[in-house]
């Protein structure tokens, strides 16, 4: 499959200023920008970097950011599932998962993570991908958003809608774990039947549930 990528951007007012858009970037260009201190949900600032930087030249790796001057202050991330997860069982190379997405602290309610999603979603080359996330609650920021879970996951789950992405039943232990947690895609316009029934096989491993 030929992983195509078109670079897209929007700009977004903040404050007295404007935040860029725009992705999918190389590894070159991220390596050139700073990385906000407040980027730190899965890993610290610069450890993260460095893992953005392993996705942003593989084939089908897409990093889209959004950057405040020189500063990246959030991103979103698309790529094949983990080895280690289920996601990867079906070797589907049009299967991309959206790994993670981070906005700053200070630069979150003015909807910087919806518009990220729909420049994502720009790419006409993203409608060959069923594209998936895994929503676990233990990744979200309760203390600082002072939401609760139920709560946090109605936030989750309406900027995920802003990019297309909608609920899906699974039977993955990991996701069942805990009400909170969820499985969420968005099917590609040119994903044919053979890639749905596989991804359904995906998604229901206990036949007594399928």
């Amino acid at each position: 499959m030929i992983h195509s990528k078109t670079y897209y951007s929007l700009e977004v007012p903040f404050q007295e200023r404007t935040l860029i858009l725009e992705g999918p970037i190389s590894g070159k260009t991220l390596d050139s920008l700073d990385f906000h201190s407040g980027l730190v949900a899965f890993r610290p600032p610069n450890q993260q970097k460095k893992a953005l930087l392993g996705i942003a030249d593989l084939p089908e790796g897409r990093i889209n950011i959004v950057r405040d001057g020189n500063t990246v202050v959030g991103y979103v991330t698309f790529v094949y599932p983990d080895p280690m997860e289920r996601w990867s069982e079906g070797h589907m190379e049009n299967l991309l998962e959206l790994g993670a997405i981070e906005i700053a602290a200070e630069y979150r309610g003015v909807q910087v993570g919806k518009n990220l999603l729909r420049l994502s979603m720009m790419d006409d080359a993203m409608e060959d991908y069923i594209i998936i996330t895994t929503e676990y609650y233990w990744h979200w920021d309760l203390k600082g958003s002072g939401l609760d879970v139920w709560e946090y996951r109605k936030v989750m789950e309406k900027m995920m809608n802003a990019g297309g992405l909608e609920w899906f039943a699974t039977d993955d232990p990991e996701i069942c774990s805990h009400p909170a947690n969820c499985l969420m895609a968005r099917i590609g316009k040119r994903i044919d039947a053979d890639s749905l029934q596989q991804f359904d096989q995906l998604r229901f491993q206990n036949r007594f549930m399928y």
